[in-house]
């Protein structure tokens, strides 16, 4: 097998178009325990954030816990009148199970049917993948949802620690990754 070829990139926060809005959401399991939270937020093309959420979700995948976010966060989306939006995630896993909009998969069945229902509607989504250095913000919150109780919090999008990951991504600051080239 050939060995592959690995090159180091700066991996930072991407505005979307004008006139669309970032939907970032991300999942947490902490281990041993399989306690789960997600979290995520929506924000503008100058990267205002528009609403923060924070969600524990008890014990449940990893994978369940992404998908929970995406949902999430595209409920917000919606409910706030937001018709063109990016949803960016870090879990390939749970991205195929969303683009395929398949109920087959049966310990995801109903999460992922739910998310195919929101994508259904009317308006403009795009799903794709993002690395881990460029979702902080909604790392962030999907780690925070571990301190609250159990279910869907809404987060002040002026807090303190929240508004740091949000400056590091309006002053463009990126960390490297190394990706297979």
């Amino acid at each position: 097998m050939p060995e592959r070829t690995r090159s180091e990139v700066q991996v930072g926060w991407i505005p979307p178009p004008e006139g669309w809005v970032q939907v970032q959401t991300d999942g947490s399991v902490l281990s041993p325990s399989g306690l789960a939270a997600a979290g995520g937020l929506i924000r503008d093309c100058l990267g205002r954030c528009c609403a923060a959420f924070a969600c524990n979700l008890g014990n449940c995948s990893i994978t369940a816990a992404e998908l929970k976010g995406a949902a999430v966060g595209l409920e917000i989306a919606w409910e706030k009148g937001f018709r063109h939006v990016e949803l960016k995630l870090d879990s390939t896993t749970a991205i195929t199970i969303m683009k395929n909009r398949s109920d087959n998969d049966h310990m995801h069945g109903l999460l992922a049917q739910h998310i195919s229902n929101l994508l259904n509607r009317e308006w403009i989504v795009s799903v794709s993948h993002v690395y881990r250095e460029g979702n902080q913000a909604a790392d962030f919150l999907a780690n925070f949802g571990h301190n609250l109780t159990f279910g869907t919090h809404h987060v002040d999008v002026d807090s303190h620690e929240l508004c740091k990951w949000l400056d590091y991504d309006v002053m463009g600051v990126s960390q490297p990754r190394f990706i297979n080239i």
